[in-house]
Order: C-alpha cells, then structure tokens, then sequence
C-alpha cells in the first residue's frame, strides 16, 4: 500500500499535503503557507533554535513532545506527528504556564529568541520531570539569546517545569494518542513523482527495492546534516529517502555482546544504552549537538555522513564496533574503522544503507575514556575527539584501541600510538613522551577555524596522558570539567 500525501495534525485536526516539494523545510511551510510567523528564521542551520517547534510522536504507548529545529526539519519528516508552535499554547485568554513564567519573571527582551525558548520549555514542561537548573540549561543549549540574559529564563523555567503537567495538552493525551495511532497506517509515502521525490518507506524490504531503483537519491535520517545542504549550500536535492517511518530500523537491542543500535534510532533514544557501557560515553552523548539535535540526528546518520569531526565514530572505532549494511537482498558487516576511506569518501555503494551498528560491551580487564575538545562545552564541532580503551593485565597495558576525530580526512585509530602503549606499564614517566612521537607519525592534522594542526597533535598527546593518569589511579589534580561546573552553583552548606 502506497500513500501519495504526508499527514499530520495541526491545531487539532489532521493536514494531509499532496503537493510537497522534497526539500521544503517545515519552518518554509509554515511562516509562508500557513503563516503562522510565530515561529523565527535565526542562522537557519539549527543552532540559535528561533525556530523551535514541539512535535508530538507516541514513544513507547505514551504521548511524548519533542522539541525540533524547523528550519532544517524537512517537512516529510513531520508526517504521523502532531505539529505544536507557539501560536498554540495558549488556552483561549490564559497563558500556558511556561509562557506565564516568562513575563512574570521577565524572560523576554527584544523577543526574537522568545517563541523557541518558549517551545523548549514547552516540551520541557511537557516531559513531567521536576526539573533542576542543570535540567534546564541543558534544554535550552540549543536556544541563544543575546540580550535579555538567561538567568530570569532559567528561572522562568524553574517556576513552571515542576513536575506533572496539568495544561489542555495533557488532558488531551490520550486523545491526541489516539488520533496519532490511527496515522499510523503502514504504508509506503511518496510524495511526487518518478524525477522528483519526498519517499518514506514503512519497511527495510520496501526502503531498499526502492533505493536499488532510485541509487542517486539521497538518503535522511535526522537531516541534522542533510539540512544545511539545503539552507546552506542551496543544494538541489530531487529525490529524497527518509527512514524515519522503516519499522524496526530505531530498535535499540541488547545482544549477547553489547547493544545493536538501528540506523533510525536517534541519540536521545540511544543515550541510557551507551551510558550503560561505559559513563563517558554518557557525558559524550549529552554534549552531541543541543536537545534539538539529539532527538532528530541518529547514530546511523552520524556515520553514514562520513565526517572527520563527528563525534560518535572515534569513540565507538575505539569500542571496536561493527557496521552492517544492506544493498538490496545483500547484507554485509565491517568494523567500522574500515567503512572510512577517505575524506568524503565511505565503503557504501549508490542504494545502500547503513542499517545498524553493533557496539560491543568492555570486558572485565576492559578501560575506557573519551574526551572532545571545543571551543565551546555546549552544541559545538569539535576541534579534537579522542576515545581510547585500554586493555590491562594489573600495572601493564595489554592491548589498546585508540581513535581520534578531526585528526585526518576521516575518523582513524592512532596505530603507532597504540603500539607503544600495548605492553608498556602505567606508571612508566617515559610513556607519554612515547605516545606523542607516535601520534606524530599517525596524523598529519590540518590548520582549519577551530584549531592548528600544532594544537591537535599537542591536545591528542595531551587527551592520551591525561587517560592514563586517570587510568593509573594517580591524578594530582582534577582532570574533568564535569562536577566542576556544579560544584560552582552550588548553594552553599
């Protein structure tokens, strides 16, 4: 069954749109064909979050909203959710509570940024969590004001994320739930014709017969990269394939080795199972990109786009994942060190897909750290990514698997560094004189914006020691910012 029109529901009733283009972004629709100009147009890359909206999806049997960038969120992408701005909010004369908050505590100045802040606590208050002030500004990392300040929004959200939610929304839940289960019809979308395309398959089988027909189309999970394709570089993308709607493709399974997460599957839903493995894969995930980000860009895309500063893939080369993916009836695996081959370049041919990728657990004589290096700590690229596990046998390394990130053209493992490491003991004050020559004769970084190829070679040397520090048990001082930070807020005893 074949569906020729997306549909959603909008201020309580379902919009069906036949005549999609593939690129056309959700905030286009709807400051220019609705005209609900609430919602801003800020950078238009997804980092400022003007453009904030909720979307209402049903995540495991319960209604749950979202906040996401419209300005790179395709408007396909909103099919079988419930669209939410801030045009909605309010219930006839009331004000929502969030946005109640944000006048009586004066969270608003010029008021550009005002409707995305206001949606994120939307979504926020929407959650039922009892939030606390690093809840809160981890929320609105994505959201960026430059005027009023973000202490009386903070506080504003402070007043108004208590706890349960008890606004039309919620007691609308189950309704809404509803309404949404019934758009969920299984069917195969495709909006346009055979030249020019939105499609979004409702199963792995039909994905790639449709993919093996269509090679050249362009393959969206998130669009968190995809988008600025189109905002940015003002790419002419004719045939897009979305896998939001492939069942079973966002599973997150345990296996008898570690966990298999779907191509589909985003870094919010993936975050609880990678923190499981190991907690700096936890503080990693909670600073990919900004709320926003994290519950629309996926795992699978992260990899898929085959970037040098991503953030994912050294940390999980290092863990010693596998890639799978299929083209056609094929299936194939590779670790995912091999899946890079060169700058813009990846072991993926025209129709196929990366369908999942298999992290391993650490085994019991098993260490692991990772750090990325930013100019900022929140929602930024990173300028180095380090990830290494170690293998010990007491005071000795055995084994080591280290990987860097925007230290090469693609993501790389550190071969030489970790041939000095393997067999060498932990106190040894020699070593990381050692490693930093090898890494030396393992990269040869590049000066870009965020950082000289001097300062890489000098801060991967600089990552390596520090974990071994760390390892060894010995730090002289403190060696993370996370808990520092905290401590610095804290009220006093």
């Amino acid at each position: 069954m074949t569906r020729k029109a997306i549909q959603f529901i909008r201020k309580g009733r379902v919009v069906e749109l036949g005549d999609v283009g593939p690129t056309t972004t959700l905030l286009d629709h709807l400051r220019l064909a609705e005209g609900s100009v609430g919602t801003k147009e800020g950078c238009n890359e997804g980092d400022c979050g003007a453009c904030t909206v909720a979307l209402g999806r049903v995540r495991d049997g319960r209604l749950a909203y979202e906040p996401v960038n419209a300005c790179i969120q395709l408007l396909g992408m909103v099919d079988g959710a419930e669209v939410v701005t801030v045009e909605d909010l309010a219930d006839g004369g009331s004000l929502h509570p969030v946005q109640r908050a944000m006048v009586d505590l004066h969270g608003s100045q010029c008021g550009f940024c005002t409707p995305g802040f206001v949606m994120s606590l939307f979504t926020l208050y929407q959650s039922g969590v009892a939030a606390d002030r690093d809840t809160v500004c981890d929320w609105i990392a994505g959201n960026l004001c430059r005027c009023t300040g973000y202490r009386p929004i903070v506080e504003a959200a402070l007043a108004s994320c208590a706890g349960a939610p008890a606004d039309g929304f919620a007691a609308r839940a189950t309704e809404t739930a509803a309404r949404l289960n019934a758009l969920a019809d299984g069917a195969d979308l495709i909006v346009g014709d055979a030249t020019r395309f939105f499609a979004a398959p409702a199963s792995l089988d039909a994905l790639c017969r449709l993919l093996a027909e269509h090679p050249d189309a362009t393959i969206v999970a998130g669009a968190t990269d995809v988008g600025l394709w189109v905002t940015k570089q003002l790419r002419d993308l004719p045939k897009i394939v979305w896998l939001g709607r492939v069942a079973g493709l966002d599973a997150i399974d345990e296996t008898e080795t570690g966990i298999r997460i779907g191509a589909a599957a985003t870094y919010d839903a993936a975050a609880a199972a990678v923190a499981a493995i190991d907690p700096d894969l936890g503080n990693l995930w909670r600073r990919i990109g900004s709320k926003q980000v994290r519950v629309s860009g996926t795992v699978g895309g992260n990899i898929a786009n085959g970037s040098p500063i991503g953030d994912t893939p050294p940390a999980l080369i290092a863990l010693g994942a596998t890639l799978e993916l299929r083209h056609g009836d094929t299936v194939r695996r590779l670790p995912l060190e091999d899946f890079f081959l060169a700058y813009g370049r990846q072991d993926r041919a025209p129709g196929e897909v990366v369908v999942a990728v298999e992290v391993p657990r650490l085994g019991p004589a098993d260490v692991f750290r990772c750090y990325k290096i930013s100019k900022r700590f929140d929602q930024d690229i990173s300028a180095v990514m380090a990830a290494i596990r170690l293998t010990l046998d007491g005071d000795r390394i055995a084994a080591a698997r280290v990987a860097f990130g925007g230290m090469a053209g693609v993501p790389k493992r550190a071969t030489a560094a970790e041939a000095v490491l393997a067999g060498a003991r932990l106190g040894d004050q020699a070593l990381p004189r050692s490693v930093r020559a090898a890494l030396a004769e393992d990269f040869q970084p590049l000066d870009d914006m965020r950082a000289s190829a001097a300062y890489r070679l000098d801060v991967a040397g600089s990552l390596v020691e520090k974990a071994l520090i760390e390892v060894a048990g010995t730090p002289t001082s403190a060696t993370r910012v996370f808990g520092l930070r905290e401590a610095a807020v804290a009220p006093a005893a």
